[in-house]
């Protein structure tokens, strides 16, 4: 007998052998019909994998994150054998699960493949998955598998099973197809009821530019086809809310082929926009007590050196920039931290000084390739709202908690109200991956798992998610169709300051190494404007707003009237403008609702008269317009602002 643990702590005993369907089985008929895939002591598994030792067992269903992946993974398998009973001969790769989906890898050979093929591949799909095929998973020694592929002809997957070891090769079959595979299925075929091909794009063989370009054929599928069909539905939304569209509509953002792939040039309503997002910032940090720093857009190659980077990211990234002078090499600053360790290495600090909070908007350069590039969410330039503190051990607690309530104001001033947050800590079978002591890094991610505790957050542990110099507290947060994003994250660094040899005299007039944390409640301007954009359609909170009202004329009789309203509002500090233009009142309401201006303001002749204006609010059919005063209108606009965005700390 075998004893087997379930995720409420019950403890179970079972024959040798028993599989997770027998388990759920046990204990209720309709947890054996929903079960599609499990995990054994940590690794996943089929359901009808026999267990012969004592261990945790974790049955997942559809609705669990991990039963979609072997759900999506499942379906790749089918879909790649779709597609090579479609075009005999081609050769694949790889298909892993994603976010949402997956995606196969495939050599085409000679065939081409467009939009216009996906319906065929779709048939065949469902065709195959009607039938019901059992998923199984057997052993191969490395000849075998070897052998296999090379009479396949298949250079890619030979490739993949040249670097395993022997012992740990297994394939699934299902059908009469069969996949080099690691595992995680779902029982058969037939649990797949919908399906649909995404996209199809260009895709490196093992991410590298020299290698060949194949075909990423992307899919989703589903166990009802009202699920795939709610999901075609969101996609659409997603598609008008591109943050890309987006910024071209508002006049926010552009890109150039002379300035180049990767850098963004903000126009004037865009830079307003980041202008008012950073103030918010510094507003609240200096009630926070940080201080703002300057540092300049390159370095030594030596800092990055000292600080890890060079040798994390140096040859990935833009390569180093010589001078006249022999042997003088600068890079383009990758990270604003190492020059935050030398401003603070610029005198000598008592504990009574700490903490220190320097904070900067700092223009950071990393080199992406091409392919990875995505408007505003992927680029080689781009501003963190960084601050690095720096503080003794006895201070770590509450600045990370303090940092917690900072990232959590933001949060709540921009409508980010769904969100979990996730405690990044070191991938214990991969130390090399890290710098820095196993105490260090043991102390750090205990005090981010105290810290959330303590603040009530609900928080998950990823392994292998930390950065390599430490672990952090990273927030992810559900937009308003419900994609997850990373926004905001805190990190305890007690490497760094070994590396620059920080310190400070401590009250037993000793020289101690503070501890650092870095933290970026926005991540970065760039891409925290592509997800607000998207999150919101583009209708900012009022605050944000570049125009908070666009005055609309009903004819040039009106213009000066216009002007003076204008002239009105802005004294009382609300953002507007004019439009003038001797076009419809209609094309004019029109453009103003491309443009998402929160109001329009009507004007003409008994507005004049009476020293009024006509509101109507973005969204409106015009039937709920009002007529107000102007200083009516100032003291709403006002009143909204301010129970939308409170002060940090209220």
């Amino acid at each position: 007998m075998i004893k087997i643990t379930l995720p409420d702590g019950s403890v179970k005993e079972f024959a040798s052998g028993v599989t997770p369907f027998d388990v759920a089985k046990s204990i209720s008929e309709g947890l054996a019909r929903n079960i599609i895939s499990a995990s054994f002591n940590g690794t996943t598994i089929e359901t009808t994998t026999p267990m012969t030792t004592d261990g945790s067992l974790v049955l997942y269903s559809w609705n669990d994150d991990e039963g979609k992946k072997a759900f999506w993974h499942s379906t790749s398998h089918v879909m790649a054998q779709a597609l090579q009973d479609l075009y005999p001969g081609i050769k694949l790769t790889i298909g892993p699960a994603i976010a949402n989906g997956f995606y196969y890898d495939v050599d085409f050979m000679d065939y081409k493949v467009t939009d216009a093929d996906f319906k065929k591949i779709e048939d065949k799909v469902l065709e195959i998955a009607r039938a019901k095929h059992d998923f199984k998973m057997r052993s191969a020694t490395k000849a075998e598998a070897l052998d296999f592929y090379k009479k396949e002809q298949n250079p890619y997957k030979v490739e993949l099973i040249e670097n395993l070891a022997d012992g740990t090769i297994t394939f699934c079959d299902h059908d009469s197809f069969t996949d080099l595979c690691r595992g995680g299925h779902i029982p058969n075929t037939g649990i797949i009821k919908a399906f649909k091909v995404l996209s199809i794009a260009g895709a490196y063989w093992r991410g590298d530019e020299k290698n060949k370009q194949l075909t990423r054929v992307y899919g989703i599928s589903f166990p009802k086809q009202k699920d795939l069909t709610e999901y075609l539905e969101l996609l659409e939304e997603a598609k008008k809310r591109d943050h890309r569209k987006l910024g071209k509509e508002l006049e926010l953002f552009t890109f150039s082929q002379k300035v180049g792939q990767g850098l963004p040039l903000w126009l004037p309503k865009g830079a307003a926009l980041r202008e008012r997002l950073e103030q918010f910032l510094r507003k609240a940090q200096k009630k926070a007590g940080y201080e703002q720093v300057v540092t300049p857009h390159i370095g030594q190659k030596e800092l990055y050196v000292t600080s890890g980077h060079y040798a994390k990211y140096g040859a990935d990234s833009f390569q180093p920039i010589h001078t006249p002078v022999e042997g003088e090499e600068f890079l383009l600053k990758p990270m604003n931290c190492p020059h935050h360790c030398e401003i603070y290495n610029s005198k000598p600090w008592s504990y009574k000084d700490l903490p220190k909070r320097f904070a900067e908007f700092g223009t950071v350069y990393r080199y992406e390739q091409s392919g990875e590039l995505h408007g505003l969410t992927r680029v080689r330039g781009f501003t963190q709202d960084d601050a690095h503190i720096f503080c003794t051990p006895e201070q770590l607690d509450e600045e990370f908690k303090k940092v917690i309530d900072l990232v959590l104001y933001v949060f709540g001033s921009l409508g980010f109200e769904n969100f979990t947050a996730q405690v990044s800590v070191r991938d214990l079978d991969n130390p090399d991956k890290y710098i820095g002591s196993v105490e260090n890094w043991e102390k750090a991610e205990q005090a981010i798992i105290n810290a959330a505790k303590d603040k009530g957050l609900n928080y998950v542990i990823e392994s292998g998610e930390a950065a390599f110099y430490g672990p952090k507290l990273d927030f992810m947060v559900k937009d308003a169709l419900g994609r997850s994003w990373q926004l905001g994250t805190i990190q305890v660094d007690y490497n760094l300051p070994e590396r620059f040899e920080l310190s400070y005299k401590g009250s037993d007039n000793e020289l101690h190494r503070p501890i650092m944390i870095h933290r970026a409640p926005f991540g970065s301007m760039e891409r925290f404007i592509a997800i607000l954009l998207e999150h919101t359609g583009g209708k900012f909170p009022l605050w944000l707003m570049p125009e908070q009202a666009i005055i609309l004329s009903l004819s040039e009789k009106y213009e000066k009237y216009a002007e003076k309203v204008l002239n009105l509002l802005e004294n009382n500090e609300i953002r507007a403008l004019v439009d003038n233009r001797n076009e419809t009142i209609g094309k004019k309401i029109r453009e103003a609702e491309v443009q998402k201006f929160p109001y329009m303001l009507i004007v003409g002749e008994d507005e004049e008269k009476n020293g009024t204006i006509s509101v109507r609010k973005h969204g409106d059919s015009g039937k709920s317009n009002q007529t107000m005063k102007i200083e009516e209108f100032a003291a709403m606009i006002q009143e909204e602002v301010n129970n939308s965005v409170k002060q940090f700390g209220e």
